[in-house]
């Protein structure tokens, strides 16, 4: 028996809309955030699903909440929320300005100061990024590709866990940290290069075997389009 997994990107942000880095930190939905979420509910209220979960911050435990109020078909108990499906952790960037943020980290990747994140990953590429990241974190806290290839894998084995019993299942998440995934288990990605970062409220679809092994097969896509 195979789990189908409905990772949701959870609403827009005030930090979303500040330009501010936000990774563990929280900060509240929007009203433009909960309207869009509303339109991603409506969408999948009448997919039936046997539970939901929920990275355990704010943001995507409030998304959450939305579709399962909004779902017509399922009967979803307690939300269980997994700490594993937190956002990557910025470390000392938390809440800083997002283009001066990027500005240190390009230094610290060794080409010139840079504000677009989408640049410098292109330049020297997603691992070096993570890695570039952690280097200009004055305290060393962000996460780099290992610690978060590590987090990853578990998140998948807990969910494994989690959904043995279960064909069809919704959790919120968080773009960085769909977008990581997406790079390590999606068919069309390479597994080295930078991927589109996933919208507010998209669905990327995974199928997570008995075996343990996880696969995407849709990645940020409108629900409607589902």
């Amino acid at each position: 028996m195979a789990t189908e997994v409905y990772l949701i990107r959870h609403g827009e942000t005030m930090f979303n809309q500040l330009d501010k880095v936000q990774g563990w930190c929280d900060s509240p939905l929007t009203v433009k955030g909960i309207n869009d979420l509303k339109v991603t509910a409506r969408s999948l209220s009448q997919v039936r699903f046997d539970n939901m979960y929920s990275s355990d911050l704010k943001r995507a435990i409030d998304t959450v909440h939305l579709m399962k109020d909004a779902n017509q078909v399922s009967e979803i108990g307690k939300i269980k929320k997994l700490p594993e499906f937190r956002e990557v952790f910025f470390g000392s960037f938390e809440g800083d300005d997002i283009q001066e943020t990027w500005e240190q980290v390009s230094l610290a990747a060794g080409i010139g100061p840079e504000k677009d994140v989408t640049k410098i990953i292109n330049q020297v590429g997603i691992y070096q990024f993570r890695e570039a990241t952690k280097k200009a974190d004055p305290r060393h806290l962000a996460e780099n590709k290992q610690e978060l290839d590590e987090r990853m894998v578990q998140a998948i084995s807990i969910l494994g866990d989690l959904t043995k019993n279960e064909q069809r299942v919704l959790i919120v998440s968080h773009g960085d940290f769909i977008k990581t995934l997406a790079i390590k288990y999606w068919n069309q990605s390479d597994g080295l290069h930078d991927i589109i970062f996933p919208d507010n409220g998209s669905v990327t679809r995974g199928i997570l075997y008995n075996s343990g092994n996880f696969e995407i097969v849709d990645y940020n896509v409108n629900a409607a389009e589902l």
